[in-house]
């Protein structure tokens, strides 16, 4: 089967509770004047790539009413900041979390690392981030949320997205114009899945508790450089598990069916948040 390109609308081609929101219907500062459509590519896997993304957006993947535990997880896949890989690292987890009574919303952030882009990691990407939250935390509501219980997980780039996200972060302004600015953008949890640039993680003491996950057999930076922010994090006096496991490598994501230690990662993420009192039970 040969890969396919497509050349889509803002429409979106994830499979979810509900459409795609724009993070900023007007527009996002720093995307002024780029109107080209996302590009999907779709992998004789029937896994989704998507690139070229300046109207950044987030998917929602409610729980029922009946099984809705208050939590709510941005899922950031990750991509090399090049594209995003938004099945494994993206649709799969969110549909696993709703199922499972966690409200989910996959990002899709602008792209500061494919050709051409005058985007920035810390300028743009993580702004779509805190964006997010800010908009999850608004609809609280609508969605039975706890706003006290919105979290981030970020898978390789993604998890360097969440990394910053949750180290630099604004506190609500009551007063501002902006309605979402009036909530804050700081996460209640980071959920770090092989992040990238590890070393770029620097904890402190109001860093919101962390959940650290990768396989020993990834790259250096990664296996071993985990370790070190596990550390970093305890010295810094803020909660945080690690899982290293044995095999896995790089990208293991989420994908229904397997049944590796690593494939799993998944359900001790649900366990951690149970123990954190982000959710009041599993389902």
């Amino acid at each position: 089967m040969k890969n396919l390109l497509l050349i889509l609308a803002l429409s979106g081609v994830l499979p979810a509770a509900e459409n795609p929101i724009l993070l900023w219907p007007a527009g996002a500062p720093g995307s002024e004047g780029k109107t080209g459509a996302e590009v999907v590519e779709t992998l004789p896997s029937g896994e989704l790539k998507i690139s070229n993304i300046h109207h950044p957006s987030i998917t929602p993947y409610l729980p029922s009413k009946e099984t809705a535990t208050g939590a709510a997880v941005i899922v950031v896949p990750g991509g090399g900041h090049k594209l995003l890989c938004v099945t494994h690292e993206g649709s799969n987890v969110a549909e696993w979390l709703s199922q499972h009574g966690i409200a989910a919303f996959v990002l899709k952030n602008r792209l500061a690392e494919e050709p051409g882009s005058t985007y920035t990691v810390d300028g743009d990407a993580v702004a779509d981030l805190h964006r997010a939250i800010r908009l999850v935390r608004s609809r609280a509501t609508d969605w039975a949320i706890n706003p006290s219980a919105v979290g981030v997980v970020g898978f390789s780039a993604g998890g360097e997205i969440c990394a910053i996200g949750s180290m630099k972060f604004d506190a609500a302004k009551p007063g501002a114009e902006d309605p979402l600015e009036r909530f804050s953008d700081r996460p209640d949890f980071q959920a770090l899945i092989y992040p990238g640039r590890s070393s770029r993680i620097v904890p402190f003491k109001e860093s919101p508790p962390a959940f650290l996950a990768a396989a020993a057999d990834d790259r250096k930076d990664i296996s071993e450089g985990l370790t070190k922010v596990y550390l970093d994090f305890k010295t810094a006096g803020v909660p945080v598990e690690l899982h290293l496991y044995a095999g896995g490598g790089h990208g293991f994501g989420y994908r229904p069916g397997k049944t590796s230690p690593a494939a799993n990662w998944i359900v001790r993420f649900q366990e951690w948040l149970k123990d954190r009192k982000f959710i009041a039970e599993l389902k």
